[in-house]
């Protein structure tokens, strides 16, 4: 099986290692966009006025063609969302020992979002927690965590992100992350309004782990939580040159679905176990084509803003993270911990661990300090509400 690992082509659904050769890239388009700019000042130099002549009507009005090509881009987009709804339906779920449901969610701008839930067959709920998977995975990868989770009377809810998984949208792309960070939030409060009283917690793995600490730093939604916890956050992830840095956002709008060839070049490892790695990437509701530019922007801008607020952070967190990480930096889990004035507060490094923490060979041991984490939260909030009285 190992050589078999050695064939497969590791991308990551974190961000780092995806986004530093389309950084190179970038740094390579700064011809293009200069180009492109250049020429865009040529084409509006004022020019002699000449007779214009009629032309055919056929040669008159070319809109048409346009908006048939359109209209066929949509098509496909349908097709497709289509097509990974059905394969995310057909996802394996459990067995007999939890219940599990599938359905679609509406987030704030009307998109339909694939999501799923976990729940104990029977006794009553210690919590929930909400599972905000990583770039280009789905919920449905996490089924093994869920039914860990249930076993300790944890429910579990999840999510798939704007064209991820089941979920509408151009497969692999995120026009912008604050549409996720505001899905994860209606998605949350939806949770709560069906199941009041219960604690709720917010999982986010690599860039879920940033939409999730995005979305906990607002007062009103810190208030709806027990805690968040965070595995490989994407935090502090930085452009290869400040002239790549500069270049991106507008990149980024002239052409945000484009995608970089060099970004699909063989990867760094996400886990050291290689069939947890073949069952990542031979599924097909992981994407794993080149990444494009506008989600390539929205990563370096949400961790941009959070490691400028690490000290506005006060929600109880739990983050664990793999010293041999090579997709997103530990030492950024260990300065958000250390600057972050939240009382209630936790890291673990696990040394020698990669990527996809759930998904290494120790996963069991992985899910075991998150469930104790969240008992030991909830111990500190009971406790907390005793003493009031």
């Amino acid at each position: 099986m190992a050589s078999t690992s050695t064939e497969i082509e590791q991308l990551t659904s974190g961000a780092s290692n995806r986004i530093i050769p389309i950084l190179k890239t970038l740094r390579k388009c700064f011809i293009f966009v200069l180009s492109f700019f250049l020429s865009l000042l040529l084409l509006l130099r004022p020019r002699p006025r000449r007779r214009v002549l009629p032309l055919p009507e056929e040669e008159v009005n070319p809109a048409p063609s346009r908006r048939w090509r359109r209209k066929m881009a949509w098509k496909m987009e349908e097709e497709d969302t289509a097509r990974r709804r059905s394969l995310a339906e057909g996802v394996e779920i459990c067995e007999i020992d939890c219940r599990w449901s599938s359905s679609l969610f509406y987030g704030r701008r009307g998109n339909a979002l694939f999501s799923r839930s976990w729940l104990p067959l029977s006794g009553e709920l210690r919590g929930i927690l909400i599972i905000i998977h990583g770039l280009n995975e789905h919920s449905g990868r996490y089924s093994q965590f869920a039914k860990q989770l249930n076993s300790s009377n944890f429910g579990v809810y999840a999510m798939d992100w704007i064209g991820h998984g089941g979920s509408d949208g151009l497969h692999g792309y995120v026009p912008s992350l604050d549409y996720v960070v505001s899905d994860t939030v209606a998605f949350l409060e939806k949770i709560r309004s069906e199941n009041p009283g219960v604690p709720c917690f917010l999982f986010g793995h690599s860039t879920g782990g940033a939409v999730v600490l995005k979305a906990a730093s607002s007062p009103n939604i810190e208030d709806m939580l027990a805690g968040i916890v965070l595995t490989s956050p994407a935090l502090r992830v930085k452009p290869a040159h400040p002239i790549v840095g500069a270049i991106a956002p507008i990149f980024s709008l002239v052409a945000p679905r484009f995608q970089f060839k060099g970004a699909n070049k063989r990867g760094i490892p996400v886990s050291r176990d290689p069939e947890a790695l073949l069952a990542k990437y031979s599924d097909p509701l992981v994407y794993t084509g080149p990444i494009r530019v506008r989600t390539g922007h929205e990563i370096l801008r949400i961790t941009a803003y959070l490691t400028r607020n690490f000290k506005s952070i006060t929600v109880p967190f739990f983050v664990l993270h793999g010293t041999d990480d090579k997709v997103t930096d530990p030492l950024a889990s260990q300065d958000l911990y250390n600057q972050a004035p939240s009382v209630f507060k936790d890291i673990k490094l696990y040394e020698g661990f990669l990527h996809d923490l759930l998904f290494e060979p120790e996963r069991e041991d992985v899910g075991r300090d998150i469930i104790d984490w969240m008992m030991k939260r909830l111990d500190d909030v009971n406790g907390s509400a005793a003493g009031l009285w």
